[in-house]
C-alpha cells in the first residue's frame, strides 16, 4: 500500500533499530542495499537514501511516506504533511541544531558582529541564506561537501552546521553564537497520499508503532505486592504516569501494584519501595506505551 522512504547515513543505525523495536523489521540483501522490504501488508516496498533527497521525493510522490530531518525539510521547502515529530537522532533523543559557529578565540558575539560579504561554509545553502537575509547580513556562501567545521579560519570566516551535543564543534575550536533552527526527525507523507483515508490510516498506524517503541525508551513496568497497612506508603513512594494501577489480591491478601517508571529512578525507587514495605517487587521491561 504505501512506499516507503527511509534515511541512509547517520540516522540510518537508528531508523533501523526504531523499526525493529516497532516489529517492522527492515530486510535487505547487504547492509549497503537501497532496497529493503518490511513484512507488513501496510508497506509496499522501502527504499534507503540520503535524507537530504527524501523531502523532495515525498512531495513528488515518488514515495508515501519518509522520515527525514526538520532540516531538511525546511532547507527543500518542500510542499510534506508532518504526521509528527520521531524524537530520536545519531546518538540521542535530542533535536541536532543548525547553529552558526566562529573561532572560540574570534572577537565575534552575535551574526549582527560579523562583517558584510562574510565568508560562510555550510551544507544549508537556502537555510543559511535565508537567515543571514533576515538579519541584514550579506554573506558570501560555499557549499560544503563535509568536514564544514575544518574549513575556519583559513578557508572561510565561520560556518553554518549541525550539532547534537556541541562537542565536535568545541573539538574543532568553534564556539556558537546563534542558532538557525532546532530539528527532529520527522515521519512526512505525500499530500495526496495523506489525503486518501485508507493511506492516512495506515500511517497513522505506523506512527503510533514508532512513537511507542520511543514512548517506551528509558521506561520499565514495575509490580509489587504490598500489605493493606504499608499501601499508602508504598504508593506514596512510587512515580506514575498517572496513578498507579492498584488490585486487590485474592482473599484480600493484600494488593498488587504496578506502575511505569523511568529506568534511571530504580536504583533508588527499588530499595524505597522495600523499604516502605513492598514485597514481590519486579522490574520488567517495556517495548512500547501507546497511549
Amino acid at each position: 500500500m504505501l512506499k516507503l522512504v527511509l534515511p541512509k547515513g547517520s540516522l540510518e543505525a537508528a531508523t533501523l533499530t526504531l523499526f525493529a523495536d516497532a516489529d517492522l523489521p527492515v530486510l535487505r540483501s547487504s547492509s549497503v542495499a537501497y532496497s529493503a522490504t518490511i513484512e507488513d501488508p501496510r508497506i509496499e516496498s522501502v527504499r534507503i537514501l540520503r535524507p537530504q533527497e527524501i523531502p523532495h521525493y515525498v512531495a513528488d510522490g515518488v514515495f508515501d511516506l519518509g522520515i527525514t530531518g526538520r532540516d531538511w525539510i525546511a532547507e527543500t521547502s518542500s510542499d510534506v504533511v508532518s504526521l509528527g515529530e520521531l524524537r530520536y537522532s545519531k546518538a540521542t533523543a535530542n533535536p541536532i541544531r543548525v547553529v552558526v559557529a566562529v573561532p572560540s578565540d574570534s572577537a565575534v558575539q552575535s551574526v549582527a558582529d560579523l562583517p558584510q560579504g562574510v565568508r560562510v561554509s555550510t551544507e544549508y545553502m537556502e537555510l543559511t541564506r535565508r537567515f543571514f537575509e533576515s538579519r541584514g547580513v550579506e554573506a558570501d556562501l560555499r557549499l560544503s561537501y563535509g568536514a564544514t567545521e575544518a574549513k575556519v579560519p583559513d578557508i572561510v570566516d565561520c560556518v553554518v552546521d549541525i550539532t547534537e551535543t556541541g562537542s565536535a564543534l568545541r573539538a574543532a575550536g568553534l564556539r556558537i553564537i546563534d542558532e538557525v533552527l532546532v530539528s527532529y526527525t520527522e515521519l512526512v507523507a505525500h499530500p495526496a497520499s495523506f489525503a486518501d483515508p485508507q493511506r492516512r490510516h495506515a500511517m497513522e498506524q505506523l506512527m503510533t508503532l514508532l512513537q511507542g517503541v520511543l514512548e517506551a525508551r528509558g521506561q520499565v513496568l514495575v509490580k509489587l505486592n504490598v500489605s493493606p497497612e504499608h499501601l499508602e506508603a508504598v504508593v506514596a513512594v512510587l512515580p506514575a504516569m498517572k496513578t498507579p494501577t492498584v488490585n486487590e489480591l485474592y482473599g484480600a491478601a493484600g494488593y498488587a501494584v504496578e506502575t511505569v517508571v523511568a529506568k534511571s529512578q530504580i536504583n533508588v525507587l527499588v530499595p524505597a519501595l522495600k523499604d516502605a514495605g513492598a514485597t514481590d517487587i519486579i522490574e520488567l521491561p517495556l517495548s512500547k506505551i501507546v497511549h
